[in-house]
């Protein structure tokens, strides 16, 4: 069933084992060296095939399991992840002049977010790697995510999370039996005490950038939508953009679509931030490279 080849480095391009590596490329390191996790294409397009698809029962994001990075499916958690609806954006269709407008609603996930599809697939790699312990640094949603599904693991987390963290997250956290260590200081200051921590005692990292098979369960919702729309690929798709990596995991389902020929064209991707919290929007219009 797995059909992991190897661990690509996005920016040297050099290629790891799966199990030679948990995280970064360690000539590129932490910020430049996210790797990509790459497939036996040609083995997986005898198995995930469109009539196959049609076949499957699963009603889950886990109808995609040839293409996952999933070593042993008896490690799945018992909550039902993706395969959430599209709905016709008919009002916008007429405000904007457009044809056809969908709208995915991931609000439908366990924990109401769409960091559960990465959560799905990290617990699943932490449980592969004989982990006990995990942890993560986050502001909201994927700690909130990555508790619920580590609790239900049996899993003891900590999660690090910035002072200005909001209250009512914080005691999302708590409910599911996290332990949260609120860091002083901002988002980076606690992503960084969280990698420090993970790399001194030795748990499992799911903070995001850094883990490769986070991307593996974002990207199926891109799967998704190739096929509610019986595979026909939208022009464009706007994804909503923290650090962008909903914008890569995107992007990579639709490459891995493409490539094992389920589809035969590529959309447009277009990040979207809000006006009160757009770094990356600022970096592009003043020309930055990173």
């Amino acid at each position: 069933m797995n059909h992991i080849s190897s661990l690509r480095c996005v920016s040297c391009g050099k290629e790891f084992q799966p199990d030679e590596l948990d995280y970064t490329c360690p000539d590129c390191g932490p910020l430049l060296g996210t790797l990509d996790v790459l497939y036996d294409y040609p083995a997986v397009a005898k198995q995930l095939t469109r009539e196959a698809l049609a076949a499957e029962t699963r009603q889950d994001h886990w109808r995609y399991l040839p293409i996952l990075p999933v070593l042993n499916p008896e490690l799945i958690q018992p909550l039902q992840v993706g395969w959430t609806p599209l709905y016709r954006g008919r009002k916008l269709e007429s405000e904007w002049g457009v044809q056809r407008i969908w709208i995915k609603d991931d609000g439908r996930n366990p924990t109401a977010s769409f960091k559960d599809r990465a959560s799905s697939v990290g617990v699943v790699k932490a449980l592969e790697k004989g982990a006990r312990v995990v942890t993560a640094a986050s502001t909201g949603n994927a700690a909130s995510s990555w508790s619920a599904f580590t609790a239900l693991a049996g899993l003891r987390t900590y999660i690090f999370v910035p002072q200005n963290a909001p209250r009512a997250k914080i005691a999302q956290l708590l409910l599911y039996g996290a332990t949260v260590l609120e860091v002083q200081g901002t988002y980076d200051d606690a992503f960084d005490l969280c990698c420090e921590a993970a790399d001194k005692w030795g748990w499992y990292n799911r903070s995001t950038a850094i883990n490769p098979y986070l991307g593996e369960g974002k990207k199926t919702a891109a799967l998704e939508i190739c096929e509610q729309l019986d595979w026909q690929v939208p022009d464009y798709v706007f994804v909503s953009v923290g650090d962008g990596c909903i914008l890569q995991g995107t992007w990579k389902g639709f490459k891995d679509f493409h490539e094992i020929g389920l589809i035969d064209k590529l959309p447009k991707l277009v990040g979207v931030q809000a006006e009160g919290a757009a770094p990356l929007v600022k970096a592009w219009q003043n020309g930055a490279q990173r």
